[in-house]
């Protein structure tokens, strides 16, 4: 699928962000793979700054891959080839299973450098 056609189906998806103000996903794509300049990036937040807030937590325990594999998608979208993710030192189980996650992908050449 090009670009725009995987941005089309994210935006019939609905699926909005997972922060407070619930962003349409498909639209923020939209916005930033249409915005000018050479350099693009895609950032996770993964602070969990919500008080008694757990998700974040648990996906990048759970499915740390999950995580990367959506930062893969958002990144061809909009034309990025870098990306940070944020996560709380306070959490050392998920630094080390995303850790471990994307030692594996680098392994299976999914994802270049050490810019994931």
């Amino acid at each position: 699928m090009t670009q725009d056609e995987v941005i089309e189906e994210i935006k019939k998806s609905g699926i909005r962000g997972r922060g407070g103000a619930g962003f349409p996903t498909g639209k923020k794509w939209e916005l930033t793979k249409a915005s000018e300049g050479k350099q693009k990036y895609v950032v996770c937040n993964a602070d969990e700054g919500d008080p008694g807030a757990f998700m974040d937590r648990s996906i990048l325990e759970g499915d740390p891959h999950s995580v990367l594999e959506a930062m893969a998608i958002a990144a061809y979208c909009i034309g990025a080839n870098k990306g940070y993710i944020y996560v709380r030192a306070e959490y050392p189980i998920a630094v080390k299973r995303l850790q471990i996650a994307i030692n594996q992908a680098r392994e299976y050449g999914l994802l270049r450098r050490k810019y994931f």
